[in-house]
């Protein structure tokens, strides 16, 4: 949905509801299920305001399984016209919570877009206490109990273990320097 600028009532445009929406997202699995926005004219800028809630399909970070993650965002954004000249200009920290629009056109499905993307997690969980899969066998924690001995330690890492048991038996109980050891950095006499 595209809202002309220029059209914008004085006391702003409400935008209530989904039905404007049929398909905001380039993904057509993601489903925008909330909508309530106050469109506003500041100047030359546009102020939207508001709040949405979305559904988008995930994959689990940890057991593989696909579920469905709501995400609610809190909209608070700042529409500048898009500046014609393409020279080098320095952006100043309210610069970068500003957004364009161009062609006195703002493109709310974009922004729809955009704050949904910003709502996901990085690393999707169906829930707090998955289980994950089992190294082992790969079955799914959750599902099933997994009765696969532990996997054994890596052999090239042992040496790494080993290095790890000599440090740790060396050094004070306090994390000061290993036994035997002095504080002070060692004197060296130049031959010059």
């Amino acid at each position: 949905m595209n809202i002309k600028v220029s059209e914008i009532p004085e006391e702003g445009l409400s935008i209530e509801g989904v039905e404007d929406f049929p398909q905001p997202f380039q993904d057509p699995a993601w489903i925008l299920e909330d909508l309530s926005l106050l469109v506003e004219k500041d100047g030359n800028d546009v102020l939207v305001r508001g709040r949405m809630r979305a559904r988008v399909p995930q994959t689990c970070g940890r057991c593989l399984e696909p579920f469905p993650f709501d995400v609610v965002a809190r909209v608070d954004t700042r529409f500048c016209p898009r500046p014609a000249r393409r020279e080098e200009v320095e952006l100043t920290p309210d610069d970068l919570e500003a957004d364009f629009y161009a062609a006195d056109l703002l493109d709310v499905d974009r922004l729809l877009q955009t704050e949904t993307e910003l709502g996901l997690p990085m690393k999707p969980l169906c829930g707090k206490d998955c289980r994950g899969l089992c190294p082992v066998c790969g079955g799914n924690r959750n599902v099933t109990p997994c009765t696969c001995a532990a996997r054994p330690p890596d052999p090239r890492l042992a040496v790494l273990k080993d290095l790890a048991e000599r440090l740790s038996t060396r050094a004070s109980p306090r994390g000061g320097p290993a036994e035997g050891q002095d504080r002070r950095p060692s004197a060296r006499t130049s031959s010059r």
